[in-house]
């Protein structure tokens, strides 16, 4: 088939060698305003059998509906658009079309076994659920603004992970933040450091951690803990974690989100080359987004907010 790429930055770059390397991908057409790839030729993208959007935020709404308009399969980096109401309306614009939403963490072994475990009752009853996502450096200022904030931008993966492993719907948050890095932070009128506690639709407590400052690397962790035992996702030799009773492993932490969930990544792709379902849909991104508005929200009014306050 012939794959159509969008966006050649960071991720867009890893997504080109992917499918450059599929055995599915007889051709690749990339178009970037500002880069050129090694992979594939530049042209029209929307000329392909499928396309995969990794382009700024701003441009995942107009992208996905243009896809639908033409009726070709689209997978799309996470947002869907920077707002609940640009989302609803993509939605709306899909119709019948395929369209995939780029959360990868559901497609990381560990994740997956994690879940797995939890549906199959090796861990017993869920009582209780833990993340952390931390970032080793903050990004660049001028990126902020344009970030939506912390819970937007970065804990949105941890709202659909949570979603997914559990089964369950997040029904309200209370989120508090701080910042104690960079002045751009606040003057963007966003945080640095974060926490949120959530309650699931059955009870489920989980509580969140998030910073844009972990000096030691990349830490993104998930703890499924239950009635017989507790699952950890991301306690690896590369976990950027020290223990006071045990000797370090010697490894390197994770650097980064794209060395971390490398395979996770290709996964993805690769779903998204071979189902004829979406594994990760709009109506997904939209309730996780729901979540990351909520708490927004409460980190704004200093309050637990229920969903369905945000919901449209």
């Amino acid at each position: 088939m012939r794959v159509g790429l969008l966006g050649l930055g960071r991720i867009g770059a890893f997504h080109a060698a992917t499918l450059a390397a599929h055995p599915l991908v007889d051709e690749l057409i990339v178009a970037d305003p500002v880069r050129t790839s090694p992979y594939g030729r530049p042209g029209d993208p929307f000329e392909a059998d499928a396309v995969v959007i990794a382009t700024p935020t701003g441009t995942h709404a107009e992208l996905i509906v243009a896809a639908c308009e033409r009726g070709i399969p689209a997978f799309c980096e996470k947002p869907v658009a920077g707002t609940v109401t640009e989302t609803v309306k993509v939605l709306e614009a899909r119709g019948d079309n395929r369209v995939q939403i780029g959360f990868q963490r559901r497609f990381d072994p560990g994740y997956v076994a994690a879940a797995a475990a939890l549906r199959a009752g090796e861990l017993g009853e869920l009582h209780r659920v833990h993340m952390v996502t931390a970032d080793p450096a903050p990004p660049p200022a001028e990126y902020l603004p344009m970030s939506g904030g912390i819970f937007r931008d970065c804990h949105i993966h941890d709202f659909d992970i949570l979603r997914w492993a559990t089964g369950r719907e997040v029904v309200s948050v209370y989120a508090r933040g701080a910042n104690r890095g960079a002045a751009f932070f606040a003057e963007a009128g966003d945080v640095d450091n974060s926490a949120a506690l959530l309650t699931l639709d059955d009870g489920t407590l989980a509580t969140l951690q998030g910073s844009r400052y972990n000096g030691g690397g990349y830490d993104v962790r998930m703890e499924l803990a239950g009635t017989r035992r507790t699952q950890a996702v991301g306690l690896g030799p590369r976990a950027p974690l020290h223990s006071a009773e045990q000797p370090a492993s010697g490894a390197e932490p994770w650097p980064d989100f794209v060395t971390r969930f490398e395979a996770a990544y290709r996964a993805e792709i690769d779903a998204f080359l071979t189902g004829d379902r979406s594994p990760c849909s709009i109506e997904d991104a939209l309730e996780a987004l729901y979540v990351a508005e909520a708490a927004d929200l409460s980190l704004r009014e200093g309050r637990p907010v229920e969903v369905a306050e945000v919901r449209r």
